[in-house]
């Protein structure tokens, strides 16, 4: 006879959080809904936003030179990455609780599942967007102002999927703000190879997120929820191509101007191929997706970091060169 004793799942854990998780394995109790608000427990979130800060610092030093300080722009942006990502989930959870109570996969979340309270919430919020500020102070000027900037990005974001069908814009516009913030730690100013990696980084993310929305669609549908996975329904796979294809062509573009001053065909071709084999990853996602299909769409949704860091790796590898 087969034992078909099953090992509970731990109490509060949220629905589409990785099973076996730190934050439900080893946290204190009393820490877990926190971190469960912050998405700890879901962690390809963090870095989906802290890889365009990694392109943006990593080009900025292939481009202009490698400095010792920009080994602290790459740890802070990784702090700051995992802090506001919190604050923003946070913000985001607070916002939409009444929706969230709604949808099968986040009616598990910690505010709708009544672990906290929108004041508790509220505080922890607070003390993340705090501690990530310090470490905004650590920047440059120029930096600074445009950390305080995103923001507004932020603040905006949740509010998005009510008004637009477009909601996959404003978190591209929130999260890839990192390129131009830490291009500019380095650089100390602006320049377009930045803002065309900002671009390409907007296009993936209405790229992954399209494909993240397909598995609430059906509830989103039900709620009056806007997305574009709704948008382009059984169209998705055309428009993720589209977004694919403008994505590459907008990295590659950052990638060759960033490294024409520099000496070497190597160099060069090596940035290109890492944002031709970014394309790669992103072609290979769809031709796995199967957009009625919510595990399916989660697991490819979780694999964009794989594509993200090929990029990124690819860069430090020019900077040793």
């Amino acid at each position: 006879m087969s034992d078909t004793t099953r090992t509970p799942e731990p109490e509060g854990q949220v629905s589409d959080a990785v099973r076996g998780n730190w934050v439900d394995s080893y946290a204190p109790a009393w820490t877990r809904p926190y971190l469960r608000l912050s998405r700890a427990d879901r962690p390809v979130g963090t870095w989906l936003l802290l890889l365009p800060c990694w392109w943006g610092v990593l080009l900025a030093a292939a481009s202009t030179g490698w400095r010792w300080f920009d080994l602290w722009i790459i740890l802070g942006c990784g702090l700051g990455a995992w802090l506001m990502r919190g604050a923003g989930c946070t913000w985001n959870d607070i916002t939409d609780r009444k929706i969230d109570a709604q949808v099968a996969r986040t009616r598990s979340r910690p505010i709708p599942s009544g672990q906290v309270t929108v004041e508790q919430a509220s505080a922890w919020m607070a003390i993340q967007a705090g501690v990530a500020f310090l470490i905004l102070l650590t920047f440059n000027w120029a930096a600074i102002g445009l950390g305080v900037a995103s923001l507004a990005l932020v603040a905006i974001y949740p509010f998005a999927k009510r008004f637009t069908w477009w909601p996959q814009v404003f978190l591209g516009l929130a999260f890839n703000w990192g390129a131009l913030l830490a291009w500019t730690a380095h650089t100390g100013s602006l320049g377009l190879p930045a803002v065309l990696l900002y671009l390409a980084g907007i296009a993936w993310t209405i790229f992954y997120d399209t494909i993240y929305a397909h598995q609430d669609k059906e509830d989103d549908a039900l709620i009056g929820v806007k997305s574009t996975a709704r948008l382009f329904g059984d169209d998705t796979k055309t428009w993720l191509r589209i977004f694919m294809m403008t994505s590459v062509v907008l990295m590659t573009a950052a990638i060759v101007m960033g490294l024409l001053s520099q000496d070497g065909v190597v160099k060069l071709f090596l940035g290109i191929a890492a944002a031709w084999a970014f394309g790669w990853h992103m072609s290979w996602q769809l031709s796995r997706l199967r957009i009625y299909d919510g595990s399916n769409c989660l697991m490819l949704f979780r694999a964009n970091r794989d594509a993200g860091l090929i990029p990124a790796l690819v860069l430090a590898v020019v900077i040793l060169l």
